[in-house]
């Protein structure tokens, strides 16, 4: 069976440098689980399409978010990238209430009488 995720690298790489603008490649590959090229990749990518700036800061890289880049995806209809961020760092709504369990026995007086 294949493995998959729901967010793709591309949305992987965005997330760590949200969470620390200044995550080098290496450390953002180990998080992601991919190499430290493919990063460099998408970092290019990213920046490339307007989704964040590079800036050098002495030896590292540091980076700034353009939180409101429209995501890429028809299905998203140009909503910005800042409300992927919202909706992974908020609190998840329960979509069903928990069913109530059912009780183990009748309660007093209502039991029915076995032969």
């Amino acid at each position: 069976m294949s493995e998959w995720t729901f967010l793709t690298n591309h949305a992987q790489v965005l997330l760590c440098v949200a969470r620390d603008a200044g995550m080098t490649a290496r450390e953002i590959a180990t998080t992601v689980g991919i190499t430290e090229r493919a990063v460099q990749r998408i970092l290019a990518d990213l920046e490339t399409t307007g989704y964040l700036t590079r800036a050098r800061d002495g030896r590292r890289n540091r980076y700034e978010i353009h939180p409101d880049a429209p995501m890429r995806h028809p299905a998203q209809g140009g909503r910005a990238v800042r409300e992927l961020f919202a909706l992974l760092t908020s609190p998840v709504p329960a979509l069903a209430p928990t069913p109530t369990p059912a009780p183990m026995h009748a309660p007093k007086g209502e039991q029915k009488n076995v032969k």
